[in-house]
């Protein structure tokens, strides 16, 4: 036991170690710009949780009322909360094997001052190289998909308020724009902009939920959600993608001054998520119902004010946000491959990562479909990325006597057994891997193919109004 006592010991003065490192780093660089600071330098809990909160919902917000409208009230309601659980509970479980990971390469003396740690560089240093092939190709496609989302997303609203452009076009326009992020250095310097991007997130859904309840129902409105066991596991995985957002997670962590204080972060980031998913999903449904199942976008069903119109502006700030969100980690694996992952330039980092860009340019022009989009990603990537994997690596890092005896991390006070544990996370495995992957990845490709079967791929303008999709051909 005190031998154990003492290696957790040299964990956390390891730990502090860093943190005194960066901060007297950050406090010598800038000691003459301390607003630059406050504003660009982020590596506190609080920090850790605005990334959190801000990351987890932006354009899905705006497809939560049409998933509901897929599956039903009820079945939203009850599948919001057990999702927001479950990735709270395996972002916890990422945490965990960050914590472990580091603290065995910094008893051996490594260095990571100028190197960022990744998911698939803990995946291969716990359980060795087919693990960091696995991690990386689930978490490198997730992560472009989900910078491909949003710049879909970035057309869709803009299209609400100024539809001189198709989409395509505003797909071209948002592409440059959103490019810009090659110029952010880490997750430390988005202080500002997750404190910013949580605030755009909050005003859009109480925006949503208030227009929806001031609005009223419309004429003849019907629920009859849920009708088809296509559109019900649809609606389901894109509730299962709206929680999934931790791919970032161990990012988040080592931009933190104290990574081993991150442990319930997310979990309190969800309870945040949810005073925002909920009643703004379930406001909606209730004013218009089945047209939602026509109407992926929330913002096309609401009627045109100067409120909907600072929603739109926000929400697409906020995307532009959360795709140097998801961008970012791509960026550090291209700086790795290409060996510019050391180089303190931020113009020479910014002109590498370019390339990163262009094949995420190119998938948002091909598949226009958002929303139907957001369930195929969520069945055949955030499936394994954020819930089977973490499960499994952690059951596979601790599955022996000695491992769970010379663990840094213990069990937590509410599940105090390393049964439990098991069970827990054998349960997500089996679940994920069939109602997630299994009936989810049927739904919502067979949703998907119908999209593109019937807007083609390359679709110009999706779901515009028949008039002025017309005038865009």
């Amino acid at each position: 036991m005190s031998s154990q006592k003492q290696g957790e010991e040299a964990m956390v003065s390891s730990f502090n170690d860093t943190e005194h490192e960066e901060k007297e780093e950050v406090s010598r660089d800038e000691s003459g710009f301390r607003l630059k600071s406050l504003l660009w330098h982020g590596g506190s809990v609080y920090d850790a949780w605005f990334s959190c909160a801000s990351n987890q919902v932006a354009q899905v917000l705006l497809t939560l009322p049409y998933s509901f409208s897929q599956m039903g009230m009820l079945s939203g309601i009850i599948l919001q909360i057990f999702y927001g659980f479950l990735g709270s509970w395996t972002a916890y479980l990422i945490s965990v094997l960050y914590v472990e990971y580091r603290s065995r390469k910094e008893k051996e003396n490594v260095n990571f001052k100028n190197h960022v740690i990744q998911w698939f560089e803990v995946l291969d240093g716990l359980l060795g190289p087919t693990w960091k092939a696995v991690g990386l190709a689930f978490n490198c496609t997730f992560l472009l998909f989900g910078s491909v989302i949003q710049l879909i997303a970035c057309a869709s609203n803009i299209y609400y308020i100024d539809d001189k452009f198709d989409k395509r076009t505003w797909t071209y326009i948002f592409g440059a724009c959103c490019a810009t992020t090659v110029f952010i250095p880490s997750f430390h310097n988005y202080r500002i902009w997750s404190f910013l991007g949580l605030g755009m997130t909050t005003y859009t859904a109480w925006y949503m939920t208030i227009a929806s309840l001031v609005h009223g129902q419309v004429d003849g409105v019907a629920h009859s959600g849920p009708a088809k066991a296509v559109l019900y596991f649809t609606g389901a995985t894109n509730i299962l993608y709206t929680f999934g957002g931790h791919a970032v997670t161990v990012e988040i962590m080592h931009a933190m001054w104290k990574p081993q204080r991150f442990k319930y972060i997310y979990l309190l980031a969800t309870l945040y998520v949810f005073t925002l998913t909920l009643p703004s999903a379930a406001a909606t449904y209730w004013a218009f119902g089945d047209q939602l199942l026509t109407h992926s976008n929330a913002f096309s069903l609401l009627p045109r004010t100067g409120w909907r119109d600072a929603a739109v502006i926000l929400m697409l700030i906020h995307q532009f946000i959360t795709f140097g969100f998801a961008c970012t980690p791509l960026y550090f694996v291209w700086e790795k491959v290409i060996g510019m992952h050391d180089t303190k330039s931020i113009l020479l980092r910014a002109i590498c990562r370019l390339p990163v860009v262009i094949p995420i340019w190119f998938f948002a022009i091909i598949f226009p479909f958002f929303g139907p989009i957001n369930s195929a990603v969520g069945a055949l990537l955030v499936t394994f990325t954020v819930y089977i994997i973490p499960a499994l690596a952690h059951m596979l890092t601790y599955r022996s006597a000695s491992a769970r005896q010379n663990a840094v991390e213990k069990p937590p006070v509410f599940l105090p057994s390393w049964t439990a544990m098991y069970v827990l996370n054998a349960f997500i495995v089996v679940w994920v891997l069939v109602v997630g992957f299994g009936l989810g990845g049927w739904a919502s490709m067979s949703n998907f193919i119908k999209q593109v079967d019937t807007f083609g791929l390359f679709a110009k303008c999706y779901q515009c109004p028949p008039s002025a999709a017309a005038k865009k051909h």
